[in-house]
């Protein structure tokens, strides 16, 4: 109690010295995109980086907007591909870093080749398929591929940072991955101004390449991005107009965003836009877990529609039996009949029926089951202490679960804790998120939820589950090599389709919303599902999937003091 008084009580003096350090009526604040103090700009270690870094100010070579499923020229003028195995770009003229020296080629070739010279450099996993970098002049190279991943080479010209050659070449490999990268040198709309231990401050680039392109500069000076630990913190925040933009989980605000006039995507249900794909882990090393039918049973006895109302008040969506988020990037790949055939929903008494078939039942009228040879049967289901609407989550599906006999505690413990023994493999169920985002591509998702580099000691790419399956793990590898849109990619996706829901080594439960409460007090023209002028998201890596748009076509309020 101590503790979160303590962090109201900063917060509170935080925004007083905002308002007080910074001309509101040009300053945007967002929060939900700072979670510790901020101490790193390197855009090689985007997990790590402060939001903005990539985006703001190490720009990409193409903008994926997520609204239209399309890819936006930036930093490249044009891009395509002239052969099976062979990307051509042309990139903008006329565009400088920051320091004044002009942009050009070899920055691109930089890069890319910081990965071919450095296996430490997380960008190092490109020349596994990337065989060659072609420069043929100042504003155009050809890359050729030993083994075309055209997901992969998709998701990276958007999320890839390019950066300045003539700082970078003078560091050493380890200094490269190690620097923290303070005052950061980009091409971007925005520079890095001063952080501190509560807050991210960005200032505008008005000599950004893009007011000739676009037409105009982003209408914020600043960007404030403040640290705010507590979901309640940042609900009193934007009521009382500190913060502009909320990325935040926030229970009740159907309740209460007409009486604060907050904007959201949708004005009723579901409210926010889908943002990632939260799934069920289940632990295929554990026993039962390693039973298709046992989690089969599993998968019906989860009532997702009451934890949609009684959790999340319809601000997010049931997942489809797949988990394909529904975007026009990945829903082209749904297979309808498929996923009828195959899929499940709430189903108590099918639950009940596939462990009967199984064996399993109660034989000391306890209330819950035991197996063929007594011995009782029980589980853990975890997520992080702290992440309030998960937490209630997952009490409704032990609940759930204790209606088909099963014993399932609910758990939470500490984000570090929870993710050591996720990655660890010392888990027996756990909902995770990470990596299923909404993209360009379903692929992103599939090599997530179903990755194959499980036979590790740590597991931190997805598949926490560690299921083996070779057949499902080179489908997915198929996928990948085929061009997106290709007669082939559509068959393979059904086919990854059928394998997973035939032996559901996952479970998808809802799809999180792309959390979005505004206020209008400072700004207006917020993007909504009328008004869909950008990405209305501060989170690291999405200021390049239109969260730039967003900035572009805000407009100034009214505003009087």
């Amino acid at each position: 109690m101590k503790k979160i008084l303590t962090i109201v009580i900063i917060v509170l003096l935080s925004s007083v010295l905002l308002s007080q350090e910074f001309d509101r009526k040009t300053t945007f604040v967002a929060g939900g995109a700072l979670w510790d103090v901020p101490s790193n700009w390197n855009p090689f270690v985007p997990w790590d980086a402060v939001s903005g870094t990539v985006g703001l100010v190490y720009e990409t070579l193409f903008e994926y907007d997520t609204l239209n499923n399309s890819m936006k020229p930036f930093l490249a003028e044009d891009g395509k591909w002239i052969s099976d195995n062979e990307y051509l770009l042309k990139l903008r003229k006329g565009i400088k870093w920051t320091d004044g020296v002009d942009f050009t080629s070899k920055d691109v070739y930089f890069t890319f080749d910081v990965g071919r010279k450095n296996e430490e450099a997380p960008i190092s996993y490109v020349w596994k398929w990337l065989k060659e970098i072609k420069v043929i002049d100042n504003y155009t190279l050809k890359f050729i591929f030993s083994e075309p991943r055209y997901s992969e080479w998709n998701t990276m010209l958007y999320d890839q940072g390019i950066i300045p050659e003539h700082i970078w070449s003078k560091k050493t490999a380890e200094e490269v991955i190690n620097t923290d990268n303070k005052n950061p040198i980009g091409t971007g709309s925005y520079k890095y101004e001063v952080a501190t231990n509560d807050k991210m401050v960005w200032i505008r680039n008005d000599n950004w390449w893009g007011k000739d392109v676009f037409g105009k500069l982003p209408a914020p000076k600043r960007i404030v991005i403040p640290l705010i630990y507590s979901n309640n913190v940042a609900l009193g925040m934007l009521m009382k107009g500190e913060l502009d933009l909320s990325n935040f989980f926030l229970p009740g605000i159907p309740k209460v965003k007409s009486f604060y006039n907050l904007t959201t995507w949708y004005e009723g249900k579901p409210y926010m836009l889908p943002g990632d794909s939260a799934t069920l882990y289940l632990n295929t090393h554990k026993k039962y877990l390693n039973n298709t039918d046992f989690r089969k049973a599993i998968a019906y006895a989860i009532n997702r529609d009451m934890i949609i109302k009684n959790v999340f008040e319809y601000q997010s969506q049931k997942a489809n039996p797949s988990g394909l988020l529904p975007i026009d990037s990945w829903m082209k790949y749904y297979n309808k009949e498929v996923n009828k055939k195959y899929g499940f929903d709430f189903n108590k008494e099918k639950a009940k029926s596939l462990l009967k078939k199984l064996g399993f039942k109660d034989i000391n009228h306890d209330g819950f089951l035991e197996d063929k040879d007594g011995k009782k049967v029980s589980f853990e289901i975890i997520v992080p202490s702290g992440w309030t609407d998960w937490m209630e989550a997952i009490k409704i599906i032990s609940k759930n679960l204790q209606d088909i006999g099963i014993k399932a505690d609910a758990k939470f413990p500490d984000e570090g804790v929870y993710w050591d023994d996720l990655t660890k493999g010392d888990f027996d169920m756990a909902i995770n998120n990470y990596g299923n985002e909404a993209s360009s591509t379903p692929w992103t998702y599939w090599n997530s939820v179903m990755n194959y580099r499980i036979n590790q000691d740590v597991v931190e790419d997805g598949n926490f589950g560690r299921y083996n399956n070779p057949k499902l793990f080179k489908m997915i590898k198929d996928f990948n090599t085929k061009k997106l849109g290709s007669t082939e990619s559509y068959e393979i996706a059904s086919l990854i389709e059928e394998e997973m829901l035939k032996n559901m080594p996952v479970i998808p439960l809802w799809f999180n919303g792309l959390w979005y409460q505004a206020s209008s007090d400072y700004w207006t023209n917020w993007p909504t599902e009328k008004n869909p002028v950008g990405y209305p998201c501060s989170w690291s890596g999405y200021w390049s999937r239109g969260g730039i748009d967003m900035l572009l076509n805000l407009k100034p309020s009214n505003h009087e003091e």
